[in-house]
């Protein structure tokens, strides 16, 4: 009896010492929950969630009522549509464009609460129970406090902040996998390390990558060697198995725009594959060589701000360039300059890289936290924050912080909910079964249906392979006159759109049934409303677009 009562009153104590270790972290996890969620509600609520929440909320719906990853959204953005000038269609199978079964997981859950916000909420939680799956990681080596401020790291990062703030992405799911794979390799829970592995496989047809980059580190710093080179194998072999067979089963978009829109330097035709892409990387080295030593001023400011909440410690730790090898790779060699932005989606993938190789690096170096260098942390951490709050990503802030100085673009808060009270108050007239074209910010509250399009797509092919007109359009003309003096895509559309309208009015395929602050309804064969007529022929002067500016 003594010896069962010391075992209770060991565990006893041992639960009540973890509890008082935990609760900071947990109230740090709480606090990022609570701010995070708040502030990307507001940014969806206030209708400035964009087209890919959209794609992305049709997608669950299509697969709640059984059309698994249809989407007449992405269909918009399709090689067929874009390239071949077809029609979109509700039945396209975005599993062409990207291979992420894992989204099945989450069906459940937005079934039982099918709305667009669903995503956004499911989001913000991914990644906060990521931050707590690093704690638990860096307790594996370090001591409470140091685990602390490296958890404190992960959520005032601006690789961590800034894609937690965009439209749902399926990327948003790593972190919390590969910390609990991280985990699981250090506790020798073989069965979850594989599983987190398979799941991360499942995310995208890309993120087999950031397998290969851990397996690397694996292999050569001859821990698990055998792991690693395993790991490299099946994530080289799934990346060009899904790229080359499981894709194009749906379309041709891997090979037709995805590889040649972000490799086309590399490739030797309008068309290419991953593997003729890898070999024209392999057979160019000069071009190789000049690729990834152009632009060095954007690539050294992407990872000062990567790392910028770590005192840039992953930069001076040789796991973490390991690690971030082959995912740093694969953004190296891409074209254009939004890859290099630390705010999308993408620099969240080396977010587990850059904590782990910063854990490591610490257990060796724990003398190295004192006094004077937590105050060169805080300063930074500090510093990161700041950094979120005046960027603005994602326009989340943009009732505080204007989105453009020269010229100024600031909406203020409550004249954009009083547009959005206007613009849901339009929207009820749309019955929840009508096909619907819309303008960008008014896509992701319509995308609950079968047929979707953005403007200016107005046909679509139907369930019956019929080609039909949608039967509302609904646009935002006030949103438009708000950005284009300083954006290019508002202003792209406030150069066709008008004139649009006008053309369906004149060839009596549409009329306008409501318009109410700047937001134009329109029913397909119905005359127009005499009043909301009147409306927008009062205002349509005003809808031009204004000069580029300097």
């Amino acid at each position: 009896m003594r010896q069962l009562q010391g075992f209770k009153d060991f565990w006893a104590k041992r639960h009540s010492e973890m509890w008082l270790e935990m609760q900071p972290v947990l109230r740090l996890a709480a606090f990022f929950w609570v701010v995070m969620l708040l502030l990307a509600l507001h940014r969806h609520l206030t209708f400035y969630a964009s087209y890919d929440q959209g794609i992305f909320n049709q997608l669950f719906w299509n697969g709640i009522h059984g059309n698994f990853f249809q989407s007449s959204l992405s269909s918009v953005l399709s090689g067929a549509v874009v390239l071949d000038r077809q029609v979109p269609t509700v039945a396209y199978h975005r599993l062409g464009q990207h291979f992420d079964p894992i989204l099945l997981l989450w069906l459940p859950i937005y079934a039982l609460f099918p709305h667009a916000a669903t995503l956004v909420v499911l989001q913000v939680a991914q990644v906060t129970a990521a931050g707590l799956m690093l704690y638990a990681l860096a307790r594996q080596y370090l001591q409470p406090t140091l685990a602390q401020w490296i958890t404190a790291s992960y959520y005032t990062s601006v690789a961590v902040i800034g894609p937690t703030f965009s439209n749902f992405h399926d990327l948003s799911q790593i972190p919390l996998l590969l910390f609990t794979l991280f985990l699981a390799l250090e506790r020798r829970w073989w069965w979850l390390f594989w599983l987190m592995a398979g799941l991360t496989l499942l995310v995208r047809e890309d993120t087999g990558i950031l397998l290969f980059g851990i397996g690397l580190y694996l292999a050569l710093s001859r821990r698990f060697a055998i792991v690693g080179i395993a790991l490299c194998s099946i994530s080289f072999a799934y990346v060009m198995l899904a790229t080359n067979v499981f894709m194009p089963l749906f379309s041709r978009d891997i090979s037709q725009r995805f590889m040649v829109e972000r490799f086309g330097h590399f490739a030797s035709g309008n068309e290419a594959s991953t593997f003729e892409i890898l070999g024209g990387i392999l057979s160019n080295p000069q071009r190789l060589i000049s690729h990834v030593f152009s632009s060095v001023d954007l690539k050294v400011s992407y990872m000062l701000a990567q790392t910028l909440s770590l005192t840039f410690v992953p930069l001076i730790s040789p796991s973490a360039w390991m690690m971030t090898s082959a995912p740093l790779a694969q953004l190296l060699l891409q074209g254009g300059d939004s890859r290099f932005s630390v705010y999308i989606r993408y620099a969240i993938t080396l977010v587990p890289g850059l904590f782990y190789g910063a854990i490591l690096w610490w257990s060796v170096h724990p003398q190295v936290f004192r006094s004077r260098f937590k105050k060169i942390w805080l300063g930074l951490i500090i510093l990161s924050l700041l950094v979120v709050l005046l960027k603005s990503p994602h326009r989340v802030f943009y009732f505080v912080i204007p989105d453009s100085v020269q010229p100024w673009v600031q909406v203020p808060l409550f004249r954009q909910w009083s547009h959005v009270a206007e613009a849901r108050s339009l929207l009820t007239q749309i019955p929840p079964d009508a096909s619907v074209s819309a303008t960008t910010y008014l896509v992701p509250p319509l995308s609950g249906r079968r047929a979707a399009l953005r403007m200016p797509f107005l046909q679509f092919r139907n369930d019956q392979n019929q080609v039909e007109n949608v039967e509302y359009i609904v646009a935002d003309f006030w949103q438009l006159q708000q950005y284009q003096p300083a954006f290019r895509e508002e202003r792209g559309y406030m150069e066709i759109l008008p004139t649009k309208i006008d053309d369906l009015l004149s060839q009596n395929q549409y009329g306008i049934q409501s318009f109410q602050d700047g937001i134009v309804l329109m029913q397909h064969q119905k005359p127009s409303q005499p009043e909301a007529l009147a409306q927008w022929k009062a205002l349509r002067p005003t809808y031009v677009p204004t000069p580029k500016p300097n």
